[in-house]
C-alpha cells in the first residue's frame, strides 16, 4: 500500500519518505493511550495497513469500541489492553488508568513508543515524568517538530515549541542533545547542524537568548555534542537562508542549510511551528525526546499525515 493514501503525502514529498522509510516486515508495537476519538483511531488503521507500527490500543474497551464504530475502523485489526480498573461514568479517571499502564507497558519494553488518544496532554506526560514509575532518563524531557516545508530544500527540525516554557541553558544543552540525537537516529544525518535562533545575531547581554546562543557554540566546539556543528546567535532569515546571511556579512556552515533550529522559549517556538504550518504549507511529525520511550503527542488539530508521520518518525528513532 503506497504511502500516498494518506492525505497530504503528495503535497510533501519529504514526509512520504519518511513513512516509506518506516515501513517493514515486523513492524514494532505502538501504545496508543486512551484512544477514543475517530483522530486516534483512524491514525492506528493506517499505520497498521502500512506496515508502519502495530498499535495497541490501551484504554476501555466499550469507549474504544463506540470510537470506532463512529471511525469506522476495524478492531479485530488491533490488540486492546484494558486498565484493571475502569469507570463507566468517569472519562478522567479511565484516561489516567490508561495513561497509567501505557507508561507501565513502555517500561517493561513491552512497547516501543507511545502515541497520545484522546485524553489531555498532561494526563499522559504526569505519568511519563513521575519519578518512581515514568520513563525519565538522566536528560530533559523536550519535543521537536520534524517540518517539510515547501520553500526549504531539506526536512527542517525545531525545538523545543511544546514541553519547556522558558528554557535555561541548561534546559537549551538537553533540547539540543535530544534533537542532534533525533537526527543522527531516525534520519541518519551523521554530522547534524544545528542554528541557535534569536531575535539577533550578534550577542547582546539583554537578550538571554543570544547569551545562551554563544555559549552553546562553544561548548560545541568542545566537542561535548559530538559530531555537529552548532552556530549561533541567528537571526530566523540568516538561519534559513544562505542568502539573507551572506548580505549580512554571517559566514556559517549552518546558514540556508540547518537540520535543527533551537529556538529561545516556547513562545517563539509555538508561533514559529503554527506559522509553518497555517501560512507557510507545510506539514510536521512531532516527537517528545529524552524519555525511555519516544512518545507521539499530536494535538488534535493536526493533520492525519502529521499524526501518520509521528508514528513513523517514533519508530525509526526508537530503532
Amino acid at each position: 500500500m503506497s504511502s500516498l493514501l494518506v492525505p497530504g503525502s503528495a503535497e510533501h514529498p519529504r514526509l512520504a519518505s519518511l513513512l516509506n522509510r518506516a515501513r517493514g516486515n515486523s513492524p514494532p508495537t505502538l501504545a496508543i493511550i486512551h484512544p477514543c476519538d475517530v483522530h486516534a483511531l483512524h491514525a492506528a488503521d493506517i499505520v497498521t495497513r502500512l506496515g508502519i507500527a502495530r498499535p495497541m490500543l490501551v484504554g476501555v474497551r466499550d469507549r474504544i469500541a463506540r470510537a470506532a464504530q463512529t471511525a469506522q475502523v476495524d478492531l479485530d485489526l488491533f490488540e486492546i489492553i484494558e486498565p484493571a480498573i475502569s469507570s463507566c461514568d468517569n472519562p478522567a479517571a479511565d484516561a489516567r488508568a490508561a495513561a497509567v499502564l501505557g507508561v507501565s507497558l513502555a517500561r517493561d519494553g513491552i512497547v516501543k513508543a507511545l502515541m497520545k488518544g484522546s485524553l489531555h496532554t498532561d494526563e499522559l506526560m504526569s505519568e511519563v515524568v513521575r519519578g518512581d514509575t515514568g520513563l525519565r532518563t538522566e536528560r530533559r524531557i523536550s519535543h521537536a517538530f520534524l517540518f517539510d516545508a515547501p520553500r526549504y530544500p531539506k526536512l527542517i527540525a525545531i525545538a523545543d515549541c511544546v514541553v519547556n516554557i522558558a528554557p535555561n541553558l541548561r534546559v537549551k544543552r538537553d533540547i539540543l542533545l535530544n534533537g542532534i540525537d533525533l537526527l543522527r537516529n531516525a534520519l541518519g544525518i551523521a554530522v547534524p547542524k544545528v542554528g541557535i535562533v534569536a531575535a539577533v545575531e550578534t550577542l547582546n547581554p539583554q537578550i538571554l537568548a543570544t547569551v545562551d546562543a554563544v555559549a552553546l557554540t562553544a561548548e560545541a566546539k568542545t566537542g561535548v555534542f559530538g559530531k555537529s556543528v552548532v552556530d549561533g546567535p541567528f537571526g530566523f532569515d540568516n538561519a534559513i537562508s544562505a542568502e539573507a546571511a551572506r548580505i549580512k556579512g554571517i559566514n556559517s556552515q549552518v546558514a540556508g542549510n540547518a537540520d535543527l533550529l533551537i529556538v529561545p522559549d516556547l513562545n517563539a517556538g509555538n508561533i514559529l511551528y503554527k506559522s509553518f504550518v497555517y501560512m507557510g504549507g507545510a506539514d510536521c511529525a512531532g516527537l517528545v525526546l529524552g524519555a525511555r520511550v519516544p512518545i507521539v503527542m499530536t494535538s488534535r488539530a493536526e493533520s492525519l499525515l502529521a499524526r501518520v508521520a509521528s508514528v513513523a518518525l517514533a519508530v525509526l528513532a526508537a530503532a
